[in-house]
């Protein structure tokens, strides 16, 4: 068996590749779900525990004791918060009513777009020299306002079209896949200081986030491109929208930052956090409600994004 220092070249080697790893596990998932579509129903099925893993894995990176050195940085905080639960929603609000009549539309475009990632969003940040460290302090405060702002804007923003909705799929997905997870990652984040197990836990997890990731995204693009296929006609319409949100929320995160008076490594991580979004913490619900063009849109949202995330890194550096 690999001990820590065996295991740790190849964990830093993923770290180091891992915009790669992840764009070959999105090309597998889709040769695999376009070349066995009769696995369909098997590969949905394994959705829900790899993300649960997933998830836990990803909360178990959030840092919950830094909740209070991220307020003490409060100027940076405030920008942050702007961006992702003020503009962010009223750049959204146009962009949704150019699919408010069809509802799988709407309700899978405003879950997406009003959800800003916890995760990979360090990943770009990192690659086009932002200040990532600062999102990773943030991120505690990101997952818990969403949590409590989502539903709200949710309702606000979808309007007639959230009518047929039911909320307790809802509820029940959010409480089993991701309250859960985050739960039981704050407390093994706690006794890992106490107890040895939770620290192995704690530690294992973190090396495992690429493979963890590189299995969810080839679940569940797997599990989806048939109906992204099948669906394409009705999708054209939402990724336009996906990448004219692409387009403006980086100027919108350095105008912020601007003002913020901060410095152009944050102002990189508020473009950067105002940009990516948490299709993968978000599924779990699209999955839950009746409508089953509502995960599709999320799935092709995290489509567009890597794409144009792998260009932002690139580009965005040179703007900012």
């Amino acid at each position: 068996m690999e001990d820590a220092g065996d295991q740790a070249p190849v964990v830093a080697w993923m770290e180091h590749h891992q915009v790669v790893l992840y764009l070959g596990a999105l090309v597998a998932g889709a040769v695999l779900g376009l070349a066995a579509p009769a696995a369909h129903s098997l590969l949905e099925v394994a959705i829900a525990p790899v993300l649960v893993t997933l998830l836990y894995a990803t909360f178990l990176g959030v840092p919950f004791h830094r909740l209070r050195a991220a307020f003490a940085d409060a100027r940076f905080m405030t920008a942050l918060l702007v961006v992702n639960f003020l503009v962010v929603p009223a750049v959204v609000l146009p962009l949704s009513r150019l699919v408010a009549d069809e509802p799988g539309l709407l309700v899978g475009t405003l879950l997406v777009l009003l959800a800003p990632c916890v995760d990979y969003v360090m990943v770009f940040t990192r690659i086009a020299g932002g200040a990532w460290e600062r999102i990773l302090a943030a991120s505690p405060v990101l997952m818990l306002a969403q949590t409590l702002l989502l539903p709200v804007w949710l309702v606000a923003l979808a309007g007639p079209g959230v009518a047929s909705v039911s909320l307790r799929p809802f509820a029940m997905a959010f409480v089993l896949m991701i309250a859960l997870p985050l739960g039981l990652s704050a407390l093994t984040q706690l006794a890992s200081t106490r107890h040895r197990l939770a620290a192995r836990v704690e530690r294992g997890a973190t090396a495992l986030m690429v493979p963890l990731m590189m299995a969810t995204l080839a679940v569940v693009v797997a599990s989806q491109i048939s109906a992204v296929a099948s669906h394409l006609g009705t999708l054209v319409r939402v990724i336009p929208l996906y990448l004219l949100f692409a387009a403006i929320m980086p100027a919108v995160g350095n105008a912020v930052g601007r003002l913020a008076r901060q410095d152009a490594g944050s102002r990189l991580a508020l473009a950067f956090s105002g940009t990516t979004r948490n299709s993968l913490v978000v599924l779990p619900l699209a999955l839950a409600l009746p409508d089953a063009l509502t995960p599709v849109v999320v799935i092709t949202q995290t489509l567009v994004e890597l794409l144009v995330m792998v260009v932002h890194a690139r580009l965005l550096p040179r703007l900012i």
